[in-house]
């Protein structure tokens, strides 16, 4: 089932979606875009607040006025920083987006497009949602469980290199926190480092052998982001790190093994921001390969017993770096994945 979409105007969807700054939290211009080009191509659209008052919205649009669908197909319009623009070599396209999450959601339009030139789609049986968001704890689709609709099932766009995704690891994202007492550092005895005691724990929780799976693999502990005292004169009187657990297993053993280690350092506390556990997906339709994936997306926020599939081209390996990148024959190929699943989930 092969594309049937001239692939400039695929490339050109895609240039425009590229070039519009939508860093996390930073949605509204490329959600205002995508509202104008769906309803261009004869949608009805809705752009919903994610909460009363905010200025950040999702995207939903639907054929004629049925509002609830048997599909939905979406994709998360928030990239993270900072903003790549558009650029073309060759078949290679590169820019903030590119495969995460612009690309997929580009080859789910034009599917969905293809699908109803042909005549294969009625009103009802398919929906986007575009949320904001996902990058950064997930709000926007955690707002759409307000929405009061379900879905038979979802196809969820992420770069998964062509291949139905067998399931994804969850996420346990925390702060760590060391509180010290700051002195002259010429006299260190005289306070507490707070950068020595947020080392400690930290090279404790390192230690730790967290649980794994036989489907996805080893948990795993990142210390992302570290900060903390005030000057090279001065001992620390604070200092904190941002750190998470990809969950393979087992999700409240280890936010236990978390405070349970942490509970051994006097002056550490720690602050768990937000988690989801790992991730089964629906994976057995012909003609695709499939393999399990370690980072995590939308899929766990929102709520149902929905069929879910993940689906995408490009690659993770990619995604988030400055050299994001797709190539344009995968995109073309993933109009033609996404057509075939559609159809089947439809039937």
């Amino acid at each position: 089932m092969a594309s049937t979409t001239d692939s400039n105007k695929v490339v050109d969807l895609l240039k425009s979606l590229i070039n519009i700054e939508s860093t996390s939290e930073k949605e509204l211009d490329i959600g205002i875009y995508l509202e104008k080009h769906m309803k261009s191509l004869g949608y009805t659209v809705e752009r919903i607040p994610i909460s009363e008052g905010s200025t950040r919205h999702n995207v939903y649009a639907y054929l004629g006025q049925q509002r609830k669908t048997r599909l939905l197909l979406t994709a998360h319009m928030d990239t993270v920083p900072p903003h790549i623009p558009f650029s073309i070599e060759g078949d290679v396209i590169r820019g903030r987006g590119a495969c995460d999450d612009l690309g997929p959601m580009v080859g789910q339009i034009f599917a969905v497009e293809e699908l109803r030139a042909e005549g294969k789609l009625k009103e009802g049986d398919v929906s986007f949602l575009f949320v904001v968001g996902e990058e950064k704890g997930g709000p926007g689709m955690l707002a759409a469980n307000d929405m009061g609709l379900t879905w038979d099932a979802g196809i969820f766009a992420e770069p998964t290199e062509g291949k139905l995704g067998k399931g994804h690891k969850g996420n346990l994202v925390f702060e760590v926190i060391a509180h010290g007492k700051a002195c002259h550092s010429g006299y260190p005895h005289l306070g507490k480092s707070a950068t020595l005691l947020l080392i400690n724990a930290l090279t404790d929780l390192s230690a730790v052998g967290w649980p794994a799976s036989d489907l996805l693999g080893p948990s795993t502990l990142n210390i992302g982001k570290l900060e903390g005292g005030e000057g090279y004169n001065i001992v620390a009187p604070y200092a904190k790190a941002l750190c998470s657990i990809r969950i393979a297993t087992e999700l409240p053993k280890i936010k236990k093994t978390v405070s349970d280690v942490l509970a051994k350092h006097t002056d550490i506390e720690v602050n768990f921001m937000f988690e989801y556990p790992e991730t089964l997906l629906s994976w057995d339709f012909d003609g695709f390969e499939a393999a399990p994936m370690a980072y995590g997306t939308d899929v766990p926020r929102l709520r149902g017993d929905h069929n879910k599939v993940l689906y995408g081209p490009g690659s993770i390996l990619v995604a988030h770096g400055k050299d994001e990148q797709i190539r344009v024959g995968e995109l073309m190929e993933s109009i033609a994945g996404y057509k075939k699943l559609t159809l089947e989930l439809l039937k």
